[in-house]
């Protein structure tokens, strides 16, 4: 053993050895911070490589879509679908239709716009399906004046049949002279259908 007296004889080289050890351990726990620093980094650049390209395959996707679908949103929006309700356009067309078709008197009521519901559910994106339920009495002379009407008024819009009813029509009491009496009476029940922008929600925190 090392006895005291021989200590100062070795203790230069051990202070020298205490401190390459200390310097030494400092270079490792440094280069070891600095592996874990730069495995963050290169994790952290490969989320937002990957983060890039899930926007650009995102983006490439849109432009896809756009570029399939644009034909068939203009011919939409062209026919009154897409856009705000044109009930004026509706009222025109039944007019025309009636004097065109020469048909007997009809009456309707189309009430307000209200969300409407499919009983499939249908992706519209940011757009917000509304409808107009329209109450419709008909006097015919045969069921083909009915059909040829919905026809014609399709042309004008677009609309779903919620129901329709034709029954007999009552004899008049009273015939004026020279006036065609029906034949047939029909009851129907329309919904005009409308896509229109939703409206974005309230930021959170907004008051309301």
């Amino acid at each position: 053993m090392i006895q005291l007296r021989d200590f100062s004889l070795v203790r230069n080289a051990v202070l020298v050895f205490l401190a390459t050890l200390a310097v030494s351990l400092l270079a490792v726990s440094l280069s070891m911070w600095q592996l874990r620093q730069a495995r963050f980094d290169e994790a952290a650049q490969l989320l937002e490589r990957d983060g890039a390209r899930s926007r650009l395959a995102h983006a490439e996707s849109e432009k896809e879509e756009i570029r399939l679908y644009q034909p068939q949103f203009v011919e939409l929006r062209r026919r009154g679908l897409v856009g705000m309700e044109r009930r004026l356009d509706w009222v025109e067309a039944i007019r025309q239709i009636q004097e065109q078709r020469r048909l007997l008197p009809l009456t309707y009521e189309i009430e307000v716009q209200q969300p409407y519901r499919l009983e499939t559910a249908l992706p519209t994106g940011d757009y917000a399906l509304l409808g107009s339920r329209m109450a419709l009495h008909m006097d015919l002379l045969h069921e083909l004046d009915l059909l040829n009407f919905l026809a014609d008024l399709r042309l004008a819009g677009t609309f779903a049949v919620q129901d329709c009813s034709i029954r007999r029509a009552a004899a008049a009491a009273s015939p004026i002279a020279g006036a065609v009496a029906p034949t047939l009476n029909a009851d129907c029940t329309l919904n005009w259908l409308t896509l229109t922008p939703a409206p974005a929600a309230p930021a959170r925190g907004a008051a309301l």
